[in-house]
Parts: structure tokens; C-alpha cells; sequence
């Protein structure tokens, strides 16, 4: 049926009124569609990308994810001004709901990203683009502060508590940060700053730190000026950090690199890292608080290390080392300019054990020690700390080393009537340097055997003539079993 409208088929004053009825309809249906809108927006869900519909990457994880979307969708400014914290924990939150429908990733694009600190979820995994960067807030009064940790009683720069750490996960399992050599860069010097005009009133944060957590991946990320430790797993367990590079000034204050902490099942592989304190540093608690507490670091292999660190070590173990350090396993490990290789730190007081370290393949080069083992590293978090707990040192191997331009072999102190016990060192080359100590060796308090090492050794260390080699352990442990998936991505526009 066809409707023919004739011109002045209604009265002018109805036309108007019309008129005015379509009008205020369009208006209160524009209005009404921007509170809409506007509801969007602060309910703002993530754009779950269409693989058909965009380019790929690609990456080796421990779990891939169903899920993605990019810090953009979140309203993320990549401009190195907006302060994203914000977005960061919104985004991170408004995924943690597929924490069980397949898990999610958040793509950070290129871009430098200014952000505070901000917290994990499980199942999920933070992807950096090779050209972004997060950078760390320098405003300290917005950085929140936390309890000290269990084991330790007290901040470390300061008594009470701590800044929390730039990227802090608690309670957590399966999580994955990564990228393709993105950087997170702490912006650190404000920090030291502070810490050398002795104006902190908590301890400084870390760039990365997992308490309490289980399956954790750590990978393929430059760190750069943390403002003190780089990356702190702890009370945590099946972690793999690798191929990651952490750079400090080298002056820099309490810059160590990978610190794992009362953790159990423990892989770090392929990291170069130029630090201004110990490249590695196995901990696990500071006098009473961390022998009350009696979390031991187990089963820890390090292999292809390299490190530059004038002004401490390649490995240190301890010096709060109180809930004790057991099979620990570093292979290929080079050093350059380093002050020592392996180091042992501990004192009267720690209670704790170090046993079963096994070291096979360094390559040390311009050196002050090759190996040292001290027992008077006496600095305790308070005056409760108990005089009758005395570590337990024993049980440590080296084999197959060489070490060029070193200023003393080895400084081996233990603590009278404690001495350390069973030292191994097999195969192992030390050529001085120009201007090296007349005594290449110091000893006390020290027992254990040597073969094929030059120069001889101190006569604590007796030498059992050619062809024995120390103990290596030749079982694999369930963290080396571990297999990386390809996970495949869609990248946001």
C-alpha cells in the first residue's frame, strides 16, 4: 500500500507542534545516549583482540593465555608524562576475571610508560614491547608503604617498613613477565639520593617482587637504575628468570641483580647483569627473625651468568642467610672486573647452614679474590640477635676455573671453634696480577682438600695430588625439567 503525502495535507500549527515533539525527542535521546557513553567509559572492558584481524608475535612462556588486550584500552599514555598507575591496576584487575577461563595477558606497546607501583594477579602475564619502557614514578610521597618481610624483622635501609615494589604479586600462581626486551627502568637515582644523605625513612623499593607464589616466569626484560634490588622472588617457588639484562652505575647503592629469597626450585639462565652490589645474592632471612621463620633457599641452579660488579660478587650467599642455603648449582659463570666470584657471607649470630654449593666452569677476569669465604660479616638488624647461633658452613665445591689478573687467589676466613668445613676445589688456574698480593692465599678456621691447583693453596686445603675432581651432581632437577610453550599473540592497533 502506497501513502502519497499532499503538500498541506496538515495545519501549519500541527506541523510546528510536530516539529517540536521530534525535536525534544532527539535531544533527550542524544542525552541519553552520551550517559550511556559516558557509563562506558568508567566500566571501560578490555578490546579482546581478533587474531584474524591482526599481525602476530610470538614468545616462550610457561602458559599461554586465552585472553588479551593492550594498557591503550585501559586509557594507558604512552608519553613518559601521564602518570599511568591507575590504568595499570585497573587493567590488571578487570583480567584477573579470566584468571580461570584461560588466563590473560596485557600488551604494553611501544612507548614510555610512567607508572607507580602497581600488583599482579594470577594467570596472567605483563608483555613489554621491545620499544616500551615503564618508568618508575618519582614522587615517593605516592608510593605506598608495606610491613618489613617476616624473615628479616625490619627494613634494610631503615628499621620499620618498605616501599613496595614498583611490580609486587603476593599469594599468586602462574605468572608470567616478559616481552621482547622491553625495559623497566626504576629511575633510581632520586633513591640513592636519598639513601647517601640518610633521608629514607622505609627501605627503598624493588623493581620486582613475588612473595608467597608458585610458578613464575621472569624473562626477556632489560632492567635498568633500579632505586635497590632488581628482581626478589620470596617465600615462592618453581620460579625461571631468564634472559634478562639488569644494568646500574656501578657506585650505585645496593643494586643487586637476582636475588632469590627463601625459595625453593629455582632457575636462572642466560643474564648479564652490570650491578653496583652482588650480580646473584641467595638469601633467606637476617639473624633471629629469619632462623624463627626457617625458610631455606633449595635447589637453585645459575648457569650463564655473566657479571661486572668492581665492587662485590658474581654469586654471594648470604649475608642473611639465617633460614639456611642448601644444593645450589652455578655452571658457566663469567666475571669481569668483578671483586670476587663466588662469595660466602655470613657471622657468629645467623645461625642458618650453607651446604652443598656446587660451582663448575668460571671464568674470572681482573679480580681481587677468586674465592672468599668470610665469618664476620656482623651486621644484625637489632640487639636481639642470639651470640650462641653459629652458621653452618660446609660442603663447598669448585672445579674446572680460570681466572686471569687476580690481586689475591683466595681469602678463606671461617669463625674459630666453627670452622668451615669439607671446601673443595678441583682444576682450577689463578694467574696474578702485576701488582697482586706476595701471599696469594689467607686461611683461618678453614678445612678441606685440592687437586690440581695453581697457585698452592694454603695448607688448610690439603692437596690430594692430580686427577681428583670435586663433586658436581649429575640428577636434574624438577625446575631444568621444565618445558616453555610458543605462545602466539595478536598485536593491537
Amino acid at each position: 500500500m502506497n501513502f502519497l503525502w499532499r503538500k498541506n495535507s496538515f495545519p501549519h500549527h500541527q506541523i510546528q507542534m510536530k516539529l517540536s515533539v521530534v525535536k525534544w525527542i532527539v535531544v533527550i535521546w542524544a542525552v541519553f545516549g552520551l550517559i550511556n557513553n559516558s557509563n562506558k567509559v568508567e566500566c571501560r572492558k578490555p578490546r579482546l583482540h581478533s587474531e584474524e584481524s591482526l599481525p602476530n608475535f610470538e614468545y616462550s612462556a610457561i602458559s599461554c593465555r586465552k585472553h588479551s588486550a593492550s594498557i591503550e584500552d585501559f586509557g594507558g599514555v604512552g608519553d613518559g608524562k601521564t602518570l599511568n598507575t591507575k590504568a595499570f591496576q585497573e587493567a590488571i584487575n578487570n583480567l584477573s576475571q579470566y584468571a580461570y577461563d584461560g588466563g590473560s595477558q596485557l600488551f604494553v606497546p611501544a612507548g614510555k610508560w610512567l607508572t607507580g607501583s602497581f600488583n599482579l594477579t594470577s594467570h596472567f602475564t605483563l608483555y613489554l614491547d621491545k620499544d616500551a619502557v615503564l618508568l618508575a614514578s618519582q614522587d615517593i610521597n605516592t608510593w605506598p608503604v608495606i610491613s618489613p618481610l617476616p624473615s628479616y624483622g625490619r627494613g634494610r635501609d631503615a628499621a620499620g617498613g618498605r616501599y613496595i615494589s614498583l611490580i609486587f604479586g603476593t599469594n599468586l600462581t602462574d605468572v608470567v613477565v616478559t616481552g621482547a626486551n622491553g625495559t623497566i627502568d626504576g629511575q633510581g637515582e632520586i633513591w640513592w639520593d636519598q639513601f647517601h644523605h640518610k633521608k629514607l625513612k622505609y627501605t627503598r623499593p624493588y623493581l620486582i617482587e613475588i612473595m608467597y607464589s608458585d610458578n613464575i616466569q621472569i624473562s626477556n626484560l632489560t632492567f635498568l637504575n633500579a632505586p635497590t634490588w632488581n628482581v626478589h622472588p620470596i617465600y615462592s617457588s618453581n620460579i625461571i628468570i631468564q634472559g634478562i639484562t639488569i644494568l646500574a652505575p656501578i657506585k650505585s647503592p645496593n643494586t643487586d641483580g637476582i636475588n632469590p629469597d627463601s625459595c625453593t626450585n629455582t632457575r636462572i639462565e642466560d643474564v648479564y647483569i652490570v650491578s653496583g652490589d652482588d650480580c646473584i645474592a641467595v638469601k633467606s632471612g637476617w639473624d633471629e627473625y629469619g632462623i624463627a621463620f626457617g625458610m631455606p633457599t633449595r635447589q637453585l641452579v645459575i648457569r650463564r651468568l655473566t657479571c661486572i660488579s668492581p665492587y662485590s660478587a658474581a654469586i654471594a650467599l648470604g649475608s642473611e642467610m639465617s633460614g639456611g642455603i642448601q644444593d645450589v648449582r652455578a655452571e658457566d659463570i663469567v666475571a669481569i672486573n668483578t671483586e670476587s666470584g663466588v662469595r660466602i657471607k655470613t657471622a657468629v649470630g645467623r645461625g642458618g647452614f650453607v651446604k652443598d654449593i656446587h660451582v663448575k666452569g668460571m671464568n674470572l677476569q681482573t679480580m681481587k679474590w677468586a674465592f672468599w669465604m668470610t665469618g664476620n660479616y656482623g651486621s644484625h638488624p637489632d640487639p636481639g640477635w642470639d651470640p650462641k647461633a653459629i652458621p653452618e658452613i660446609t660442603r663447598i665445591n669448585y672445579r674446572d676455573v680460570v681466572a686471569d689478573d687476580v690481586k689475591m687467589a683466595a681469602r678463606l676466613e671461617g669463625i674459630s671453634g666453627d670452622p668451615f668445613t669439607e671446601i673443595c676445589m678441583s682444576n682450577v688456574t689463578i694467574s696474578m696480577a702485576q701488582k697482586a698480593k706476595k701471599v696469594p692465599w689467607t686461611c683461618t678456621d678453614i678445612q678441606g682438600i685440592t687437586s690440581g691447583v695453581e697457585p698452592q693453596p694454603c695448607s688448610l686445603l690439603a692437596d690430594q695430588g692430580p686427577g681428583m675432581a670435586c663433586v658436581f651432581p649429575q640428577d636434574t632437577l624438577d625446575i631444568e625439567k621444565v618445558e616453555m610453550q610458543k605462545c602466539t599473540y595478536p598485536i593491537g592497533n
